[in-house]
């Protein structure tokens, strides 16, 4: 079964909901601010991915900007950058669908054709 990590109020998760409720997808919906991910499970879903590490964060976000990431990433060693992810989901680009072996971030509508019919 799919792991759907999302943000009820963020409306690219909504519409990606939208999306696999409408395609009939299996899936368990998980508030990625009450619950990320662990920094293994995000190292495993990065990995199936193939994406870089970097494309993970929630650039656009407040708590990102807060932090100064943009100058502190390329400082940091990939171990911290998984943990920081896995100790708040606001810093996770999402929706993250994951089944185990696929992987899409974000959601582009395409991509989730691609990937989940």
């Amino acid at each position: 079964m799919m792991q759907f990590y999302a943000y009820p109020k963020c409306s690219t998760c909504r519409n990606a909901k939208k999306w696999l409720d409408a395609n009939g997808a299996d899936y368990e919906a998980i508030n990625i601010a009450e619950t990320p991910p662990s920094a293994e499970e995000l190292r495993k879903i990065q990995q199936a991915s193939g994406l870089e590490l970097k494309k993970f964060f929630n650039t656009s976000g407040m708590k990102y900007r807060e932090l100064g990431l943009k100058e502190k990433l390329p400082t940091m060693s990939e171990e911290e950058q998984f943990n920081l992810l896995a100790s708040d989901g606001m810093l996770i680009k999402r929706p993250v669908a994951w089944d185990g072996k696929k992987v899409t971030l974000g959601f582009k509508e395409a991509d989730y054709e691609n990937t989940w019919q």
